[in-house]
């Protein structure tokens, strides 16, 4: 009984390892990459946006815990920060928008003080 067990944990994770490293190729470069990348996170002092793909149409938006827009940039560069001396200890929203409102990105940041 013990070699069954131990032969079908064997072919499981072989199985397994070969669907995800198959499918990450078809992930990689796809439509579902990430156009923002920012740090650190959590952040104390001020934080960093580097964009992917430029486009001049976008705008960047930043919402705390409580759905307030903090922050919102008009045809943002692709490098800029932004300082957290008045932000609050928490979790915060960006978003970036077409021209017609629609969010292309989301994601969530952490500022700890």
């Amino acid at each position: 009984m013990k070699k069954l067990y131990l032969i079908l944990i064997f072919i499981v994770g072989f199985t397994f390892t070969d669907f995800a490293q198959s499918n990450l190729s078809a992930i990689a470069g796809g439509p579902g990459d990430k156009i923002v990348k920012f740090y650190p996170n959590p952040a104390t002092t001020v934080i960093n946006f580097e964009f992917q793909r430029v486009n001049k149409s976008y705008t960047f938006q930043v919402y705390n815990f409580m759905g307030k827009k903090t922050v919102e940039l008009k045809a943002p560069s692709a490098k800029f920060s932004i300082n957290l001396q008045d932000f609050f200890r928490g979790v915060y929203i960006y978003q970036v928008r077409d021209v017609n409102g629609k969010i292309i990105e989301s994601g969530k940041f952490q500022v700890v003080k």
